[in-house]
């Protein structure tokens, strides 16, 4: 069974052929041609965590599909009122095609493919958030910058950094990673990634200083400082990041034709100045919309995938 929990689960090949079902697929979408790839099927979308653009591109993506989506918070499923994951995972598992978790730990996560009869996403955890990297590489190639790009981060050492350390690490492209000292990435998973990009021939750096990171790069990133969970910390983390946003005077540093990708939802004046955030907004806003399509794209090809092991076993 295959699960997409985290990029550094796939080889390369395999990242550019989900990437290459959501190009199709979204061609055809726009061309509003709806193949029912997954007809009749379910998928199931467990929130611990709310979100807009989970909710709506995985509900819209498999309806998209052919299929239906069901959502359920923790207030609708037992697992908000102390059933064991693992137990949550074998009854859910037996009634849907397909589950998308969006959560905390990535350790449940984990603990809910392990017990689960059908692929399992994560649609987000404190650790990674591949999904949204599959997005802003489909958005990177349809702006022309997946041709051996520089990819500047700079912000909190969060999932969002983490989930580009997987990606990089795995296609073997630039990464700068600008953060302020005290808020790096987890060590652990700094480890895994450059022992992957050895193999691959990324380059992957880390620093202090947003300057040093963006000078030259194709695209900027950033995510936002205080993450659901972080609210205590807000005054705290405010302090810390200062010098950090990105505004016209950090892009100056970049190539003049580069990028700006946020994940949103994007607070001005905190991690991006308003007059960067709307010299690139068609850019992020087609980043957004790319959740729909890259996850269809991820969807098919894990559903592709369930096929050929059942036909095996048969």
């Amino acid at each position: 069974m295959r699960h997409f929990l985290t990029l550094k689960d796939f080889s390369k090949e395999e990242i550019l052929e989900m990437i290459a079902l959501a190009q199709k697929i979204k061609a055809q979408t726009k061309q509003r041609k709806f193949v029912p790839y997954m007809g009749h099927q379910t998928l199931g979308m467990i929130f611990e965590k709310s979100s807009t653009r989970t909710r709506v591109s995985f509900e819209t993506g498999i309806y998209q599909l052919g299929g239906v989506g069901l959502f359920l918070s923790s207030n609708d499923i037992q697992l908000g009122r102390g059933e064991l994951m693992k137990d949550t995972a074998r009854v859910i598992s037996r009634m849907v095609d397909m589950v998308m978790i969006r959560t905390f730990e990535h350790s449940k996560l984990e603990e809910f493919a392990k017990y689960s009869k059908v692929p399992v996403i994560n649609g987000l955890t404190d650790s990674y958030h591949p999904v949204q990297l599959m997005t802003d590489y489909l958005t990177m190639i349809e702006c022309g910058k997946d041709k051996d790009p520089v990819v500047a981060y700079v912000g909190d050492g969060n999932n969002m950094t983490h989930s580009w350390l997987m990606l990089s690490a795995k296609l073997g492209f630039e990464l700068r990673i600008a953060t302020p000292k005290g808020y790096e990435c987890d060590a652990s998973i700094v480890e895994e990634a450059l022992a992957i990009a050895k193999e691959s021939g990324a380059t992957i750096t880390f620093g202090n200083d947003p300057i040093e990171a963006v000078k030259g790069c194709d695209v900027v990133t950033t995510d936002t400082w205080v993450s659901m969970g972080q609210e205590d910390e807000k005054e705290i983390r405010m302090k810390a990041f200062e010098g950090y946003i990105v505004d016209e005077t950090l892009m100056s540093h970049a190539k003049d034709d580069a990028i700006f990708l946020h994940c949103l939802p994007a607070y001005r004046g905190y991690e991006v100045s308003e007059e960067t955030f709307e010299k690139h907004a068609d850019v992020i806003f087609s980043e957004a919309e790319n959740r729909l399509h890259a996850q269809k794209g991820i969807m098919v090809w894990l559903d592709a995938k369930r096929n050929e092991e059942l036909e095996i076993r048969n």
